[in-house]
């Protein structure tokens, strides 16, 4: 069964330009003749309004258009409030993942540390050793007899003049 623009907005309680809307997006689609078929009308907005009243008690308010722009806004609410609310995990996760970063990088700077402590007992200690060794070198040396030192001196001399006479 075919129904116009207009009696389809009336009865499912949706404005003409959201139902031109669907059409013009695909999502609604309408016969030769301009009108839309109920099936249509029952697929993108489910039970018209009509059909709803009936069927709730007596005790229920009327779905008025009011009602029905209210409870839309509601649902849009709704929508919006879970997806912040998804937003909101996505960032407790990355400050989650950022936080257990952190965390590794101190333990690589500590592990760092420590390394590099245990390199500055070593190079201190090899220093020790070294300036003990020195200190014992010094320590053991003892200058040549003046004797020795004279002939020392006298072999220096003989040999620089052997050199100079072989340049002349």
């Amino acid at each position: 069964m075919n129904i116009s623009v207009t009696k389809a907005a009336k009865e499912w309680g949706v404005s003409r330009t959201t139902i031109y809307q669907k059409v013009n997006d695909g999502e609604l689609s309408r016969t030769a003749d301009k009108k839309i078929d109920v099936s249509e009308m029952l697929r993108v907005f489910g039970e018209p309004i009509s059909k709803k009243r009936t069927e709730r008690s007596v005790d229920t308010v009327q779905s008025t258009p009011l009602n029905s722009q209210s409870v839309q806004y509601n649902t849009d609410i709704e929508h919006l409030l879970a997806l912040e609310k998804l937003k909101n995990e996505h960032l407790s996760q990355q400050v989650s993942d950022q936080k257990k970063l952190i965390e590794n990088y101190q333990q690589q700077i500590g592990q760092l540390n420590k390394t590099l402590d245990k390199a500055n007992a070593s190079i201190q200690d090899f220093a020790q050793v070294r300036l003990l060794e020195f200190k014992q070198a010094e320590m053991s040396y003892e200058p040549p007899l003046e004797q020795e030192q004279e002939k020392k001196d006298d072999s220096i001399v003989v040999t620089a003049k052997k050199k100079k006479r072989w340049f002349f």
